[in-house]
């Protein structure tokens, strides 16, 4: 796997050690990276099963309100 180096505000990364409960800078700076990108996908996955039947065109009845 590629690495990247880059700079971080010291202060951002430990704050991300002590919520993570993580030792390493770059272990915690990761695991935020990992959430964030799995976040994501599942935004995506929870809006895609919406936004499918105006996608495609296609018209799905909408069911009668119970109660």
């Amino acid at each position: 796997m590629a690495k990247v180096n880059i700079a971080l505000d010291a202060e951002l990364v430990v704050e991300v050690m002590v919520l993570a409960g993580i030792n390493n800078p770059q272990d915690a700076v990761e695991a935020v990276v990992r959430d964030y990108i799995a976040r994501g996908h599942r935004t995506e996955a929870r809006t895609a099963g919406r936004d499918e039947p105006v996608r495609t065109g296609e018209i799905v009845p909408t069911e009668p309100q119970q109660g």
